[in-house]
């Protein structure tokens, strides 16, 4: 088939899903449909409380089944008769769809990556780590407040809470002279790519960014074969052939990259949005901040995770619940239902950062693909929210915020934020330029 056939083909493929899709929400009603349409990102936990109702796993219209059990979720994200797949299907993907190395790959091969970059997140490294990020957080807290006093106001996201893990990562990876808004930018195109590409021009995006990104790494590569750091990009070149094969560099570095940075810029934005949307639970921050930060965290991430479903497909035929699950299956665990499920946390709608602790929360998933990046995520995001409340105790919101476009990673990518200082210096400034 000519390329253009294929562009033609591919088009008509997202053409009937999306049709499809609308119609299964809008008129179905169906709830799945529905949580990759406005409604269910706008809030997703009114659905999520809908489906509830039909039990502990429930079929799909698509032929495969799905919970919203935190008890049910997290059986089937250790059962190791489940395995992972691809995020798309057949007919809605470009030709050379995104490698997600180990978040798409099952034992033996995704025991032995994970144990080549295990060490880089052990408690000895974070501990290491820890004057880094607070140095990086004052820096950006400065330049914010900066922003703040001449702008009025200034961007929660772009201007802390994507920058902070960005520069957290590249660093560790070894990368020079880090982009923050390219990088940024990469994020967004390829965690929408999780939910399937949604037309030609977002499949021109996620190739554009994939090429890029495979530049800098074979540069990076090079450099490192012949002038090692210490960062993960030399381990990794110091394992090639022996423990990392040289085609799997690439797309495990990429993962790395964007999750390294990707999930924490959404758990911040998340958490910062729920502590201002409940002052009552900030004013408590702002009051104890040392020793509310990492309770704050948690409360975020169980609240309103940054990863809202992940998916696996059964490797033999199985029984879940007295249901039989077919080869090839797949079952969806709805994270952020099972995170508000009233079997397992009392008052599970209410945002509580002095909550006691209880059953583990699902945001980081569970079994063999836990978030191998988690310590240091909830180290950036302690951080940063025991910073900002210390720093500007006195943040509200300025304005209307702008949530991605996406339903397996929920976040904002535009949050106006301001003090009474930014204020202030803004009203002093006006007569001045008048």
């Amino acid at each position: 088939m000519s390329d253009l056939g294929k562009a033609i083909s591919f088009a008509s493929g997202l053409y009937r899903q999306r049709v499809g899709t609308l119609y299964a929400g809008y008129v179905g009603r169906d709830p799945l449909a529905l949580l990759r349409l406005r409604p269910g990102r706008t809030d997703p936990y009114t659905i999520y409380e809908r489906m509830r109702a039909d039990g502990p796993l429930a079929p799909t219209r698509l032929g495969n089944w799905v919970t919203t059990s935190h008890r049910v979720s997290n059986a089937v994200l250790r059962d190791r008769r489940l395995g992972t797949q691809p995020p798309y299907d057949g007919g809605t993907a470009p030709d050379d769809t995104m490698d997600l190395s180990l978040l798409g790959m099952n034992p033996p091969d995704h025991t032995r990556l994970r144990r080549l970059v295990q060490p880089v997140f052990s408690p000895k490294e974070m501990a290491a780590y820890q004057g880094r990020i607070e140095s990086t957080v004052g820096d950006l807290l400065d330049q914010a407040a900066a922003a703040g006093a001449a702008a009025g106001e200034f961007d929660l996201v772009s201007a802390f809470a994507a920058p902070l893990p960005i520069a957290v990562i590249t660093n560790l990876l070894g990368i020079p002279d880090a982009d923050a808004a390219r990088f940024s930018q990469y994020g967004v195109v390829i965690g929408s790519a999780l939910d399937g590409i949604k037309s030609l021009r977002h499949a021109a995006a996620l190739q554009t960014a994939d090429a890029e990104l495979a530049r800098l790494f074979e540069s990076l590569f090079e450099l490192r074969r012949h002038s090692p750091e210490d960062d993960i990009v030399s381990r990794l070149v110091a394992a090639e052939g022996d423990r990392i094969e040289p085609a799997e560099m690439l797309p495990l570095c990429s993962l790395l990259l964007v999750a390294g940075f990707e999930t924490t810029v959404n758990l911040i934005g998340n958490a910062v949005l729920a502590l201002l949307n409940h002052p009552e639970q900030w004013e408590l921050l702002c009051a104890d901040p040392a020793g509310l930060a990492a309770k704050a965290v948690e409360e975020a991430l169980r609240y309103d995770p940054p990863v809202q479903l992940t998916s696996r497909t059964a490797l033999e035929p199985i029984e879940l619940e007295g249901k039989p699950v077919t080869k090839g299956q797949l079952v969806v665990t709805l994270l952020g239902a099972a995170n508000r499920d009233p079997e397992v946390y009392d008052r599970p709608d209410t945002f509580d950062i002095q909550r006691e602790p209880g059953i583990d929360h699902l945001a980081f998933s569970s079994g063999i693909h836990y978030c191998v990046g988690q310590p240091l995520a909830r180290l950036e995001a302690t951080i940063a929210l025991r910073m900002l409340a210390e720093r500007m105790p006195d943040l509200t919101r300025a304005g209307a915020i702008k949530r991605r476009n996406t339903t397996t990673i929920r976040g904002p990518i535009h949050v106006p934020v301001k003090t009474k200082a930014t204020s202030a210096a803004r009203a002093t400034a006006a007569p001045a330029r008048a």
